[in-house]
């Protein structure tokens, strides 16, 4: 490698590495989007909630699944009473899942629910719509308890709230347990002031069990869990039994699915610049040292075919002494030996019988076999043999050859 090669590599490889440096080093934008994951450390994951959860239930089991609901139920001991939670920004339900889950409330269980968005035949069966404004700013928002034993009966909310609202509720089967305000001149068409309230807490019963659904999932968030707002989501799961608690973290938004180890290695900051870095310095060694260093390829010359240049020299020594009666008595020989060797027959005796074997094995038919036989039975009683009777003979076990191959 020349001096300016290696000038310009060592500039290539500083570059790459101040870029990576540089990635490495800088701050992070932080991430607003919704996760709801139990691993997720963003604003609005669930990390703290979940890891307080055994602060907040000292005397439940807790349980993690990550699996949809139907697996995780359709085998489920039913003895064993539980609290199943399911936060996440939207929840849709396919029709095996809701089955499952209403059969397991109506058995004596609990579902608790924070969303702002259920769809789909749950909501169709339990009777509740949740509409949602987008047209309110975010620090409008206030939701309150109906249960005046609580130590705080409303709480201001003021980043990533949507405010959304019961429309319809089964008033036979459902208590409320809280409200959303919102002031409507805080709309963006700046209406006259005047307060909204709106159920957005419930408990419907359904069967010999309840649905306790909530409609701001964002309040059981990290960002609101490390606030003065931690005691809404404490006090809201004061609904629940002392049963085991299954925390659902399937249905969420962030849920990471990996399918291959390349897809984890580019999620990954660190190693996805190693793998960069790694994949370039290959590249450039190829570019400028691998093909200058790659030595000659000498060339090998076939091994040549004694047998084909003996046998052509055998021949041409039969051929120039003119014994064409030794040359046919060798081509026999071989030919009966080649018969033997191949379909296993007896060729001491080239009779009717070797002609019906030798037809049937060899797919050929009987007029040329015995055609061929014959003929070979006549070389062998001539005495003499001329150069036509070994044109015929070559031709003829040529052509009986062929179709079975040599």
């Amino acid at each position: 490698m020349g001096k300016r090669s290696k000038i310009i590599l060592g500039l290539l490889v500083a570059v790459l590495i101040g870029i990576i440096v540089t990635e490495i080093v800088r701050p992070r934008p932080i991430n607003w989007s919704p996760s709801y994951t139990l691993a997720s450390k963003i604003p609005f994951g669930c990390y703290v909630l979940y890891n307080e959860l055994e602060s907040i239930f000292p005397h439940n089991d807790i349980e993690t699944v990550e699996e949809n609901i139907y697996d995780v139920l359709v085998d489920r001991d039913t003895s064993t009473a539980a609290n199943y939670i399911l936060i996440n920004d939207f929840i849709y339900l396919d029709e095996q899942e809701t089955n499952q889950l209403l059969k397991f409330v109506d058995e004596g269980n609990q579902v608790f629910i924070a969303t702002s968005n259920l769809t789909g035949k749950l909501a169709d069966t339990l009777n509740i719509a949740i509409e949602q404004r987008y047209d309110i700013k975010e620090d409008s928002t206030k939701a309150s308890f109906t249960n005046t034993h609580f130590n705080e009966e409303a709480f201001y909310f003021e980043r990533g709230i949507i405010p959304a609202y019961l429309t319809s509720i089964d008033t036979a089967k459902t208590e409320i347990l809280g409200h959303i305000h919102v002031k409507s001149s805080t709309l963006l068409n700046n209406t006259p002031n005047e307060i909204k309230i709106s159920p957005n807490f419930i408990k419907t019963s359904f069967g010999k069990g309840n649905f306790i659904i909530n409609t701001l999932p964002i309040a059981y968030t990290n960002y609101y869990m490390l606030s003065d707002k931690i005691g809404y989501s404490s006090q809201s799961f004061a609904y629940l039994n002392n049963n085991t608690l299954i925390w659902d973290d399937y249905k969420k938004s962030g849920r990471k699915v990996i399918t291959s180890p390349m897809r984890f290695v580019l999620n990954q900051s660190a190693l996805k610049w190693s793998y960069y870095l790694t994949i370039t310095g290959l590249l450039l060694f190829v570019i400028f040292k691998a093909k200058r260093e790659q030595r000659i390829i000498p060339i090998i010359k076939p091994l040549e075919n004694s047998s084909v240049e003996f046998a052509k020299t055998v021949g041409s020594l039969y051929h120039q002494k003119k014994d064409y009666t030794n040359l046919n008595h060798k081509k026999i020989t071989y030919f009966l030996t080649h018969t033997r060797n191949r379909f296993y027959v007896n060729t001491t005796v080239l009779d009717e019988k070797l002609i019906t074997q030798l037809s049937a094995k060899a797919g050929k038919s009987i007029e040329e076999t015995k055609d061929l036989i014959e003929f070979i039975l006549s070389l062998k009683n001539k005495p003499i043999h001329s150069e036509q009777d070994a044109l015929v003979l070559a031709k003829k076990i040529n052509t009986f050859k062929q179709s079975y191959g040599r």
